[in-house]
């Protein structure tokens, strides 16, 4: 984790399930920090706001909904945000408040999986914060503890049916890799981690998992919902975008250390996929730490 961002001490008690923030507010000005807690976070009226999670930059819209269960670095600062009255409503959880055997019963398999998504950061779609927001709202009003944990159960199993959900951060940033269910596939992913460096084609690909070029292509295609040749540039951007926060390196050293062997390439493609030029992300992570 860079040295500049903040490694919050989160209010949970080690004897509750639950902490919630529910605050009315105008203005964005926690720096970027990580915790150990998973974290829930929701936003009405705050368009306009820049959200950072991981290597991902972006602006939101009237309603957010991001759960969080690993120690990524993460913010919302206030971008263009006008509102003066934005709402937002924090619940932090221990990453134990659901034991491991119990998410390996059938009834709880979704909210596993959520859960492990979330390592990445999840962002929940608009029409999913509006089945859930009265569930939410009454979470946070409801004084019986007991109840109140009990409702964000139910929220996490609601969450966990959106279809829609997007994962924010990339792996190779968050240093999480996504759990794959095919074995070629989880060999091709393990292959390009250890070499995304190098040069890496689609013909040694194919053959290293008994497969045709064009028969692998739309296999991993189908699997991943990515060509090989964009997996692997989000890879390299990953990675790329993990050095940009904790080295001291150049752009054009991190550029040639994660396989890109043009620089102009390298920051062609980083504006493409992250929305942000390499320069400016790392600008982002080195603003003066704010002790707190």
């Amino acid at each position: 984790m860079a040295q500049n961002v903040i490694a919050e001490i989160s209010p949970l008690s080690e004897k509750d399930c639950l902490y919630i923030a529910d605050r009315h507010k105008q203005e964005f000005t926690y720096p970027i920090h990580t915790h150990e807690v998973c974290e829930l976070n929701f936003i009405h009226n705050g368009q306009g706001v820049r959200r950072i999670v991981g290597d991902s930059i972006e602006y939101i819209g009237n309603l957010e909904l991001v759960l969080l269960t690993s120690p990524l670095e993460h913010a919302w600062e206030q971008g263009t945000c006008t509102n003066k009255d934005v709402r937002e409503i924090t619940i932090q959880f221990s990453s134990d408040i659901l034991p491991k055997r119990l998410l390996e019963r059938n009834q709880f398999s979704s909210i596993a999986t959520m859960l492990q998504r979330a390592e990445n950061g999840l962002s929940f779609s608009e029409e999913t914060i509006l089945r859930v927001y009265g569930l939410l709202v009454n979470i946070s009003n409801n004084e019986d503890h007991f109840e109140k944990f009990l409702q964000f159960i139910s929220l996490l199993h609601l969450l966990s049916s959106d279809t829609h959900a997007r994962v924010l951060s990339s792996g190779a940033f968050a240093q999480k890799t996504p759990i794959s269910d095919s074995r070629r596939v989880r060999k091709v992913k393990e292959y390009i981690e250890q070499h995304y460096f190098e040069e890496i084609r689609l013909a040694e690909i194919a053959d290293m998992v008994g497969m045709s070029p064009v028969g692998f292509s739309r296999f991993f295609k189908l699997r991943t919902g990515k060509t090989l040749s964009d997996y692997l540039t989000n890879i390299r951007l990953g990675h790329a975008s993990r050095m940009l926060v904790d080295t001291t390196h150049s752009i054009a050293e991190i550029a040639y250390q994660c396989g890109f062997n043009n620089l102009s390439n390298f920051n062609r493609l980083f504006l493409k996929y992250k929305q942000i030029t390499p320069t400016a992300f790392k600008n982002t992570y080195q603003k003066n730490k704010i002790i707190l």
